[in-house]
């Protein structure tokens, strides 16, 4: 799949839930209207539109929420698209995940051919954690991580840059991870979906981060891309691979590789952009064959854009798309 910038697409964000058992300040309000289940699509829906994805040319397969594992029989889901592992069709199979869940999953994700997971930790210090998720306990996800550790998958964590809570954590938490074997990615906060607060007094420019991240560390810049938002360096006094995710103070779309598929079938060629196909309506309507499944498919590849619109740029702005990073998928 080649988009109209000469992209290949290679990679699928898939959601299999909008729900999440968190209400991060940043991403949604505290009182959320979720989706009817009824909306959603079976896991059977899931497994025949990713496996359309994976025949069009997709290597990379990310099961994303909301906090995807919350839904009930994911784990069928992983299951069945271990298939795409085995047969060499698929290089990875993966999830991002707030990490609540993770204790109690991480066997079976392993079993199933996870290799790596992204995790979402805002802060290391419980107190803040709870205000930042409104209720998380930290504890519970950190005991998460371990289970998957002692799995032998790799973790990555990754962290949404808050001014107001967690600034002045971000290199103890690099610190922490690194000597913990993970990776970190540190992230500007992302004007999607109305959140009953000004997103402006918490965006802190990564520019600013890393100028403090420089004044304590010595950081190399890599050439580890991976099509993706972010940028990385190597902290050389930790040894371990640290990235930046700019979506404002650096447009990061001109090695775009993926799209994102909803849990109710629509297909968003970019995060940033409301422009979708409706690829639950096709595959309904074509029961027994894939072949309009895939002209739609290539006809919204036809469609990505070559950017997104994302600014932060006064207080009080509007969001710059209206729906939440939980229905898109993160």
């Amino acid at each position: 799949m080649i988009d109209p910038f000469g992209r290949s697409v290679t990679y699928l964000r898939l959601s299999v839930t909008d729900r999440c058992d968190l209400r991060c300040t940043y991403c949604m309000s505290e009182k959320m209207t979720f989706l009817p289940k009824r909306d959603l699509l079976t896991l059977e829906e899931l497994d025949r539109l990713s496996t359309a994805f994976i025949t069009k040319g997709v290597r990379k397969l990310r099961i994303t929420g909301g906090e995807p594992l919350v839904r009930k029989d994911v784990l069928n889901l992983i299951d069945s698209l271990s298939r795409h592992l085995k047969s060499g069709a698929l290089d990875e199979l993966t999830l991002t995940t707030n990490g609540t869940q993770l204790k109690n999953h991480a066997a079976r994700l392993a079993r199933a051919g996870v290799r790596r997971l992204n995790v979402s930790i805002d802060s290391l210090i419980p107190e803040t954690y709870a205000r930042v998720t409104r209720g998380g306990d930290l504890g519970g996800v950190l005991d998460g991580i371990k289970a998957a550790t002692d799995e032998g998958m790799q973790i990555k964590i990754n962290a949404v840059a808050l001014k107001q809570d967690n600034a002045d954590e971000l290199g103890d938490m690099i610190e922490w991870a690194h000597g913990e074997g993970h990776d970190f990615t540190v992230i500007e906060a992302m004007p999607m979906g109305e959140i009953g607060e000004d997103r402006f007094d918490q965006y802190i420019p990564l520019s600013l981060i890393q100028e403090q991240f420089e004044t304590r560390w010595q950081l190399t810049p890599l050439a580890h891309r991976t099509g993706g938002p972010a940028r990385y360096v190597r902290v050389e006094e930790t040894g371990g691979q640290l990235g930046f995710i700019t979506p404002l103070t650096h447009n990061f779309c001109e090695g775009c590789n993926r799209v994102r598929l909803t849990c109710t079938g629509q297909l968003y060629m970019c995060l940033g952009q409301e422009d979708n196909a409706d690829l639950r309506a096709v595959m309904r309507d074509n029961p027994d064959s894939d072949e309009a499944l895939a002209s739609a498919i290539d006809e919204a590849i036809s469609r990505k854009p070559k950017g997104h619109d994302f600014v932060i740029d006064r207080p009080g702005s509007a969001p710059a798309v209206p729906r939440h990073m939980s229905v898109t998928g993160g």
